[in-house]
């Protein structure tokens, strides 16, 4: 349940209220009694977590079909006053359902509402925490994680190309994600984000050996250094950014989910970031002590 309340941010008392007492909500049960949704089910909560957000009362949603409920929905999309939260539900449901057109349309509306940064930021990234939940709880299949990743991805290489070239003094960040990490599409955003207020990045991208980024850094001799983690280590972290911390004497950005301060204390050149805006700030900051 929790998961659902993740997803589309009714809580699981009010979940169970509507069981009782609605008929659009009828979860199903595994052999040892265990309530699930279905992956229909879940569509239709997106869309009603919307539906409710937007002022509809539960008692008329119970007397909607699926159809009805999907062009309300679509609909209030269109509207002018559209929340963010909806727009996400609705490109949660593209990946369910493979719909290249409905992920497009929903990115485009909010590249000319808000511009590439802020849509990156407070669209596509909160978006991919969810389908990290899905992926996690078993709720997307691969096929569909794959065709949303590979979506986003070529999204967010347009805007990185789109961006103007950085001046030649511009400060200088080195990307990369170490072997056994794959998921590129953070590292992505964070080459646009950095791209995007100036910065020259030199990107690596995944599964790149410690030994091949010490020599890079030798060559080119960027002022930050900057990796994320997703994949969960059984190695302590100190352990895997040792080499680096002590063959590299400049300040290497970390992205976790978590922060890492339990785990490892205050490393000196060690940056702990857990948000795009926590990324931006620190890279704003050292762009204003440069000054």
């Amino acid at each position: 349940m929790t998961q659902i309340e993740t997803l589309t941010g009714i809580n699981a008392h009010t979940l169970r209220i509507w069981e009782r007492r609605y008929n659009f909500l009828l979860p199903d049960r595994t052999a040892t009694n265990i309530r699930y949704y279905s992956d229909e089910q879940l569509r239709r909560l997106l869309n009603i977590a919307v539906l409710i957000r937007n002022g509809y009362r539960v008692s008329k949603i119970d007397q909607m079909q699926d159809q009805e409920m999907q062009n309300l929905v679509q609909g209030i999309l269109l509207g002018p006053e559209i929340l963010n939260d909806d727009d996400i539900n609705r490109l949660v449901i593209s990946m369910l359902e493979l719909d290249e057109e409905a992920f497009n349309q929903i990115y485009q509306r909010n590249i000319t509402r808000k511009g590439l940064l802020a849509c990156m930021t407070e669209l596509i990234y909160p978006f991919l925490k969810q389908v990290g939940v899905l992926w996690m709880n078993s709720k997307a299949i691969p096929a569909q994680e794959h065709f949303i990743s590979n979506l986003v991805r070529q999204k967010i290489i347009s805007a990185i190309d789109s961006l103007p070239n950085p001046s030649a003094d511009a400060p200088t960040i080195l990307l990369f994600l170490l072997e056994g990490e794959f998921h590129e599409i953070g590292l992505l955003m964070a080459n646009f984000i950095a791209k995007d207020l100036g910065w020259k990045v030199y990107y690596l991208g995944a599964n790149v050996p410690v030994e091949n980024v010490i020599a890079t850094q030798t060559n080119v001799k960027a002022q930050l250094m900057m990796t994320m983690f997703i994949v969960p280590r059984a190695q302590e972290m100190d352990e895997i950014l040792k080499p680096l911390i002590s063959d590299i004497n400049i300040p290497l950005i970390v992205s976790t989910k978590e922060n890492l301060k339990n785990q490892i204390g205050n490393i000196k050149n060690l940056i702990n970031v857990t948000s795009p805006e926590e990324f931006i700030s620190y890279l704003n900051t050292v762009n204003d002590s440069s000054l």
